[in-house]
């Protein structure tokens, strides 16, 4: 971590990873009040350029607008545009990126350009027969019809394919947190802020 005049800074930058249905979002919305950094989701990031029609924003639309997976590299140069903003210098809470092996090569080049590295990545481990039951039940509250038993299945058996290799990576660098996943939001939180010492 970086230091300060003053100490230790309050600098943390950070990558939250768990499957649908694990609370993420509702999590990093916590995490980053508490430490008061960003929390940046890939979705946000996609959003906000291809409704301020930027030019990376144009680029990821004409991909999906054809039904196509947006590019690394166009994924990449969103999230380094993003990281570059005045309010990620203190820290940040990335949620969705990386999701490949690339893109975890991509990210160290970024944060490595701009001095600094990731200090931890906080994993939601949950049961997932558990997990699925909650997505049913919220899709029923919800009236998603995305929401089945065999769609939820089957988004939980792509993350595992694509996240186990990059917990691998970070856990071989000494920098996964896992935190269990299943306890209440309030238990949830409190765990992840005790490991990153906050």
């Amino acid at each position: 971590m970086t230091t300060t005049p003053d100490g230790p800074a309050a600098a943390r930058r950070l990558l939250i990873v768990g499957p649908p249905g694990a609370g993420k979002g509702t999590q990093a919305a916590r995490i980053s009040s508490a430490l008061s950094i960003p929390a940046i989701s890939t979705g946000d990031i996609f959003r906000a350029n291809v409704s301020g029609e930027t030019e990376l924003g144009v680029l990821a639309k004409s991909y999906i607008d054809k039904g196509e997976y947006v590019p690394d590299e166009v994924t990449n140069d969103m999230v380094r545009s993003r990281l570059a903003e005045d309010d990620a210098q203190a820290g940040f809470l990335l949620d969705g990126y990386p999701r490949t092996l690339a893109q975890v090569d991509a990210l160290d080049a970024m944060l490595d350009e701009a001095g600094s590295a990731l200090d931890a990545v906080l994993m939601l481990e949950v049961d997932y027969d558990a997990v699925v039951e909650r997505l049913i039940a919220r899709g029923a509250e919800q009236g998603r019809s995305d929401d089945t038993e065999e769609t939820i299945r089957k988004r939980i058996e792509v993350y595992r394919e694509q996240t186990t290799p990059l917990v691998e990576v970070y856990e071989k660098r000494g920098l996964l947190r896992r935190v269990d996943g299943m306890r209440s939001i309030d238990d949830v939180t409190t765990a992840l802020l005790q490991v990153l010492g906050a």
